[in-house]
């Protein structure tokens, strides 16, 4: 009786370990294809949802095209409410891709493990850096004059307008120091800068006399009509960055990756996509010319520098 009842358990665990070992192995490969992607994703940050899925929805659909043998069947464009929502989509996988400039795109490579890939030439720029000016009439020769002055800054999240003549007058040894307005005070051994929000806001409140200097990027210096830019002296330039950049989440397929790579930096040699480009402002991806661990560190030393 006991002899029949071990064979019967033996009998049993042996039938339990041919089951187990197909149905974990189907049910793994069922979990594998689930979790291959179907749709590539790429998020912009925006107020306006419709219009900004719009501009990117074709640039989706091109990719998908192009990476259908790796699984991928349709384009998608997710657009979040800030930058926080970003970071957290990047984190989780949510997203794919994101284009931005330099430092904002810091933020979210340092909080979400994203990395960067490609350059993106916007509005025909591959890279730029931030001019330092003044009104020909205000006495100033350098940076250095500056100190006990109030200067005009973009906004808190620019590339160009804070975080390069940031880092670049830290870089100096100045002391660059946030204030509320443009009236508030500032000591001997400060300079001062305030947000305009917008680089022509800056011009204007430099010809205005509002604050003594400003500081925009390159290609809008140059935009400034020749009568008013004549009166105008420059003070001194930043090193120059990358004028946009595409980061991709951590842990995307390396594969996929390298042929999202392949298809952007040709596309601009494709006829039938400059019309996706145009709506982007973009004239082309390339790879970034040392290297992306290179332009990875240059920025994570202006990022780090900023942020302490």
């Amino acid at each position: 009786m006991q002899r029949t009842n071990l064979c019967r358990i033996l009998l049993l665990a042996l039938l339990l370990i041919l089951i187990s070992v197909p149905l974990s192995t189907v049910v793994n490969a069922q979990a594998d294809n689930a979790e291959a992607p179907t749709s590539i994703i790429l998020a912009d940050i925006d107020e306006d949802p419709v219009k900004t899925i719009g501009k990117y929805q074709p640039l989706a659909d091109y990719l998908a095209e192009h990476l259908a043998d790796y699984g991928i069947e349709t384009g998608e464009v997710m657009v979040a409410p800030d930058m926080e929502t970003m970071i957290d989509w990047l984190a989780t996988g949510e997203v794919d891709l994101l284009f931005d400039s330099p430092f904002p795109a810091m933020v979210m490579i340092n909080e979400s493990g994203a990395v960067p890939v490609l350059r993106r030439w916007k509005d025909g720029v591959a890279e730029y850096h931030s001019v330092f000016f003044a009104m020909e009439d205000s006495g100033l020769e350098s940076l250095e004059d500056l100190q006990g002055h109030m200067v005009g800054f973009d906004a808190p999240q620019s590339t160009s307008g804070y975080m390069l003549p940031k880092a670049h007058l830290l870089e100096m040894g100045l002391n660059p120091v946030e204030k509320a307005r443009w009236t508030s005070s500032v000591a001997d051994d400060e300079i001062g800068y305030v947000f305009s929000e917008d680089d022509e806001t800056t011009i204007q409140w430099v010809v205005s006399g509002r604050v003594i200097a400003g500081v925009v990027d390159s290609a809008e210096y140059d935009q400034i009509p020749e009568e008013t830019r004549q009166h105008m002296v420059v003070l001194g330039e930043t090193v120059a960055a990358p004028r946009n950049l595409m980061i991709a989440r951590s842990g995307m397929d390396p594969d996929l990756l390298a042929a999202i790579t392949d298809v952007l930096v040709v596309i601009h040699e494709d006829e039938d996509a400059l019309e996706i480009l145009d709506g982007l402002d973009t004239t082309q991806f390339d790879l970034f010319p040392e290297g992306a661990q290179a332009a990875l560190d240059e920025l994570q030393t202006l990022f780090d520098l900023v942020q302490r």
